[in-house]
């Protein structure tokens, strides 16, 4: 096993990687930006560098920085978490060329993979059903044009590389091709680096279903089944849940999707983990979406489910450990469900809200697991991801976990900037949600269907958040049963405490 590895993220997965290094003894080297040079991540690391300005390009996109804090520290390994350059072949080849650990797939993998039209090739090679679109980049307008009449309307434009709905665009008639294709490429530039976009057909309403599987240097490969991951907003994953109550009712399909994604890593030469995306209707068919050739935000509802840290697999199996199940050992118990807390603005269309906190109260309890990267007194950068924690519940069944989630989200409480955690209250008490009839296009129909709200100002709720949040504490300081009563419900009561 490795004795030190260089995490070369930030935020909350950044946190979560440290944390399981430290559990088996491994030093962490973390690595910053002018932006987190106090964030979480670097507080708990044994080690950490600075590697740049704010502006990830300057930063935690540069590979050549992050490979010379590698070997400053003398890093054996290095993770890459999610996002940033997670899915780049040309660092993952970087780091074996330096003789450094990617603790992750092979470049080879990665490009076979990474790259989504590629990975479509290989899936239909494989004899995985594909969604109907192109394999190649839309670079040329009148081809773009001509495949997408052929297609048929609405098509929809995904970045080649990449992920996280960055570089997506919904295109529903032929006069928005052009501009869309235009926007999508100079946001998947952006993002990735690299500004190729390919076209797929529309799935009206489907569900996001995804498989985990996991691979060794030895052949062996396994599924650790699936998650839900329908509930999106702006093509990002807001709530995600193990098992999906859709294949929960139609178990064969855990299989049917299981083996059809074992085919695809299996095509292309796949070790360590990653996940095979599919759309699913409700008549019983899949389509191949794409390959994310790295840990998924998601991860821990899988965790949670089969029993089995993903984390400390990775870094097995990295250091040339087989796996050390087989399929037919793995099994699945009870049921997960995540949410993405993140510092944005539900009732502004989800716009980032970047800010200090002012004061956290964050949930626990049983069944109730937190992966968070922020604390009371640190600012949420503006040029990152907005996502501050990830909430986690597991239960016997779908409705315990969801019983818990409400619960843990009634405690949760941020002061001084906006969260989605009011709006992910709401759609854990929606009638559809509860009853598991989801889509891709579930938050559109949510809102379509949402009574008006008359929210306060942001700044009055900052200040409703505060004070109950302080009331709480000096509750608390009292010692009675009955104070802890009281500040109990001025936490979970206080704006309406405050308003009336």
């Amino acid at each position: 096993m490795f004795g030190r590895v260089l995490v070369a993220n930030r935020g909350e997965i950044a946190v979560r990687i440290i944390r399981a290094l430290r559990e088996i003894k491994i030093r962490s080297i973390a690595v910053f930006s002018d932006a987190d040079r106090g964030a979480l991540h670097v507080r708990l690391a044994d080690e950490a560098e600075h590697i740049g300005p704010a502006p990830s390009p300057d930063s935690y996109l540069r590979l050549d920085r992050i490979l010379e804090a590698a070997k400053k520290h003398g890093a054996e390994a290095i993770h890459p978490g999610y996002g940033f350059l997670s899915e780049n072949a040309g660092f993952a080849a970087a780091c074996a060329e330096a003789g450094i650990v990617f603790i992750g797939p092979s470049a080879e993998s990665i490009r076979r993979l990474g790259s989504k039209t590629a990975a479509r090739t290989l899936a239909k090679q494989a004899g995985a059903p594909v969604v109907p679109g192109s394999e190649e980049a839309a670079t040329n307008i009148e081809r773009a044009r001509a495949l997408a009449r052929e297609i048929g309307y609405p098509v929809l434009l995904k970045a080649a590389a990449g992920g996280g709905g960055k570089g997506m665009r919904r295109v529903n008639a032929e006069n928005e091709l052009e501009s869309a294709i235009r926007d999508a490429s100079s946001e998947a530039e952006r993002a990735f680096q690299n500004g190729e976009v390919y076209i797929e057909k529309v799935i009206e309403k489907p569900r996001h279903i995804e498989i985990q599987i996991a691979g060794d240097h030895y052949g062996n490969l396994v599924h650790l089944g699936e998650r839900e991951c329908s509930l999106q907003r702006r093509h990002q994953k807001i709530i995600e849940e193990c098992p999906s109550p859709w294949v929960a009712r139609h178990p064969e399909m855990r299989e049917a999707m299981g083996e059809a994604a074992l085919k695809i890593a299996r095509a292309a030469g796949y070790d360590n983990l990653g996940t095979v995306e599919f759309l699913a209707d409700n008549r019983g068919n899949f389509y191949f979406l794409e390959v994310n050739t790295r840990l998924q935000v998601e991860h821990p509802v899988t965790e949670l489910v089969t029993g089995h840290d993903l984390v400390h697999l990775q870094l097995r199996i990295a250091a040339g450990e087989a796996l050390p199940f087989t399929q037919k050992e793995i099994s699945w118990r009870g049921w997960a469900m995540e949410c993405r807390v993140c510092a944005e603005d539900p009732e502004n269309q989800f716009f980032p809200s970047p800010g200090k906190i002012a004061q956290l109260r964050e949930p626990s309890g049983p069944g109730v697991r937190l992966d968070s990267g922020v604390y009371p007194g640190w600012t949420v950068p503006l040029e990152y991801d907005p996502l501050l924690a990830k909430l986690v519940t597991r239960g016997p069944d779908r409705n315990t976990a969801i019983q818990r989630l409400q619960r843990a989200l009634s405690e949760y409480a941020v002061a001084g900037i906006q969260t989605n955690i009011a709006f992910l209250r709401e759609i854990l008490d929606d009638s559809e949600f509860l009853a598991g009839n989801l889509s891709t296009e579930f938050v559109a129909d949510f809102l379509a269907r949402r009574k008006p709200r008359t929210a306060p100002p942001p700044e009055l709720d900052s200040a409703v958040a505060l004070a109950a949040l302080a009331h709480y504490q000096t509750a608390r300081q009292r010692g009675t049963v009955a104070a802890e009563v009281e500040g109990s419900r001025w936490l979970n009561e206080g704006r309406g405490q405050l308003l009336r």
